[in-house]
């Protein structure tokens, strides 16, 4: 407020339209645990299973995590913890959409972190050495028809021209086989 203490912003007068958001993270790992988590001989069980119910879990909770987060009814959420033997990580990919008057890159970023986190508690027994990696949003869009993409301009932003977008599955992941490689589009917030 003007006085300085944190608030929410007021979206009430805001337009309701469909907002998208895509982040990542990467989780290091030796290459002996690689092979145990892609070999589902971890102690804890299935790594990459339990990463991607934590980052859908926490992802719906955002706003219970997030001080000033507005409550978000995503309409699509999907987190893929992929192994990636030539980086030896885990490789996190998260994808959201909705349709209401804010966006939800922060439901895609704290999906994200929790999924790298929980991928980091399930290995910690046996490798000491795991490390959580970048932490970062892909791309949003949304909203008055700004969309954003991280590394397609000088300094990493880039504003594309408006196109029709739906608040369903966003786009086939580069992670998914068969898929053909397009950018997926985000949200920018002003």
């Amino acid at each position: 407020d003007r006085f300085g203490r944190p608030r929410m912003i007021d979206i009430t007068e805001m337009p309701v339209s469909p907002h998208r958001a895509v982040a990542e993270a990467e989780v290091t790992v030796s290459q002996e645990t690689l092979s145990a988590i892609v070999d589902g001989t971890n102690p804890k069980g299935d790594v990459l299973a339990v990463a991607e119910l934590a980052g859908v879990m926490t992802g719906k909770g955002t706003s219970d995590l997030i001080p000033l987060s507005h409550p978000a009814p995503l309409t699509d959420l999907l987190v893929r913890a992929i192994p990636d033997r030539a980086a030896s990580s885990v490789k996190i990919r998260t994808e959201t959409a909705t349709i209401g008057p804010m966006g939800v890159e922060m439901e895609a970023m704290t999906a994200a972190a929790v999924a790298a986190l929980t991928v980091y508690d399930m290995v910690r027994d046996i490798d000491s050495s795991a490390a959580i990696g970048s932490i970062k949003l892909i791309s949003r869009s949304g909203g008055e028809g700004d969309e954003w993409r991280r590394g397609e301009t000088e300094g990493g932003a880039s504003s594309a021209p408006r196109g029709v977008r739906g608040a369903g599955r966003i786009a086939p992941s580069p992670y998914r086989p068969g898929s053909p490689s397009r950018p997926i589009p985000g949200r920018h917030r002003p």
